[in-house]
């Protein structure tokens, strides 16, 4: 198993109660969630599954 670090910026919403995260480095991959913590976590995910597409289609 590899591991990468990308570095993600989390904003609040501003016209929602929640937060929304995204990687400057990983065009088109963005998420959100109700907390910093949910944000985190599901970023997370995003990027994983974009970069498993990614590999999938190369």
């Amino acid at each position: 198993m590899r591991y990468f670090s990308f570095e993600i910026v989390i904003e609040k919403e501003p016209e929602d109660e929640g937060y929304f995260a995204y990687s400057p480095t990983i065009p088109c991959c963005f998420s959100n969630g109700k907390s910093i913590e949910q944000a985190k976590r599901n970023i997370r995910e995003a990027i994983a599954q974009h970069l498993e597409s990614l590999r999938a289609h190369d």
